[in-house]
């Protein structure tokens, strides 16, 4: 086994916070990841405390007022599921860390194909990053969880941040509460293709 064997998503933690140190050694491993063009699109915002309650509450009120909406097509509203157990691991997380894309903003928006292409190599960059700090918390003994429901709350977390910045994802993190089995992967033939 190696560590893209081994390392799980946790969605249940203990309550000790993560020492400072660890915490700085998880974010320089995000800052250090490739990027297209050295762009280093990322900025990450490290909430714990009250902030993150701050910050949960406001993803409890997007997802309250997606809900609602009359606008939102069902395959989507499918998710608010989802989102609302996400809620329930960010407020159990000792630690949330909201990974903003520096160089791009409302993800409703239109882009013309030049702003779209920059927008998806810095995305593929911002995921490189996110894959870096999983992989050196699994390595601390800290456990994460890679989340995308925050698009649920996109404009309610950044007004409140008061950021134009694309709300790419987050991150939780902290001491694993939890063993989860490894979860079914598609075979090496199902994923790869020599040409």
């Amino acid at each position: 086994m190696n560590i893209y064997e081994e390392r799980k998503s946790i969605r249940k933690y203990r309550p000790e916070m993560i020492p400072e140190e660890s915490l700085r050694e998880i974010l320089e491993a995000g800052r250090l990841a490739p990027s297209a063009k050295n762009r280093q699109p990322w900025k990450f915002l490290v909430a714990s405390g009250d902030k993150k309650e701050e910050i949960c509450a406001l993803m409890e009120q997007g997802i309250a007022k997606k809900k609602k909406s009359k606008m939102m097509p069902d395959k989507f509203k499918k998710g608010l599921a989802s989102a609302e157990n996400t809620l329930r691991i960010m407020r159990e997380a000792p630690v949330l860390v909201l990974v903003m894309n520096t160089h791009s903003g409302d993800p409703y928006k239109p882009l013309m194909f030049g702003k779209r292409v920059s927008e998806i190599h810095d995305s593929l960059s911002i995921g490189a990053a996110v894959e870096n700090m999983c992989l050196k918390a699994y390595e601390l003994g800290i456990g994460s969880l890679w989340i995308g429901n925050t698009v649920f709350a996109h404009s309610e977390i950044t007004s409140y941040l008061g950021r134009k910045d694309q709300l790419s994802c987050a991150l939780s993190l902290g001491f694993p509460d939890e063993k989860p089995a490894g979860r079914p992967r598609k075979s090496f033939d199902e994923t790869v293709e020599f040409l």
